[in-house]
């Protein structure tokens, strides 16, 4: 029984696998984490191992307590790939991109990858048949777009997202609406189509809290999956286990 925690910029994702069965998943704000621990701790007592990565703040209360209530392994960036990581400035590569590298290496390992987190950021990870990690992009996510929109302007509404079916805008919500959903969707078609010209054989996974919403509106085949890093945190303590 093995508990994986993906702490995100505002919001920890939990799923608890039995091998490679997910039989329980939650999702809550950092600020309620200690108390959703402890309701998670009661009801899956039996956790042999909990593995960690954050991207996040965790308040060191929360941590201590989940150190302490099993083992517990936190991923840094010392921590066993089953990719080389050719990034040029290493350190810096995010945990997050990391643990999604590393699941795509485990389920993919002879095909050229590509991995798209749609979240508060809208992060692309290019991993090659050789499970060489070569780097990617980072852009705004959708809910980002929405906030710089309104917070860099003086007359701009802030909105959320909705679903768009139009391409023009007839009015100056809807124009944001249309250029902030169009323009996300154009922008990941965009960088599956150059990623798709130079490599062969590419398979691309969606992931992230917006990989749903995105998914049918995308005109590239993909494998939608909006828990892909807890599912590759789970593969990876597996090879790390074995390692």
């Amino acid at each position: 029984m093995l508990l994986t925690i993906d702490v995100g910029n505002s919001r920890i994702k939990v799923a608890v696998f039995e091998h490679n069965k997910q039989l329980d998943f939650y999702v809550f704000e950092i600020e309620k984490a200690l108390k959703n621990f402890q309701k998670i701790f009661e009801k899956h007592s039996n956790l042999e191992k909990i593995i960690l990565s954050s991207v996040g703040k965790l308040d060191v209360e929360v941590l201590n307590f989940i150190k302490k209530s099993f083992n517990t392994e936190i991923i840094n960036h010392d921590s066993k790939f089953p990719f080389t990581n050719l990034y040029t400035t290493p350190k810096t590569l995010g945990i997050d991109r990391m643990v999604l590298a590393a699941g795509a290496s485990l389920l993919y390992p002879n095909k050229n990858k590509l991995v798209i987190d749609a979240g508060t950021c809208i992060t692309y990870d290019f991993v090659d048949d050789k499970n060489n990690y070569l780097g990617g992009a980072i852009s705004p996510g959708i809910k980002v777009r929405y906030l710089s929109l309104n917070n860099y302007t003086a007359n701009l509404p802030l909105l959320d997202k909705k679903e768009v079916d139009f391409f023009i805008g007839d009015s100056t919500e809807n124009a944001i609406h249309s250029g902030i959903i169009n323009g996300v969707c154009h922008e990941i078609d965009g960088f599956i189509s150059q990623y798709s010209l130079k490599n062969q054989d590419l398979t691309i996974i969606l992931t992230g809290g917006d990989a749903d919403f995105l998914a049918k509106r995308l005109k590239s085949t993909i494998f939608a999956n909006s828990n892909f890093l807890l599912e590759s945190l789970n593969l990876l303590s597996l090879y790390i286990h074995q390692k």
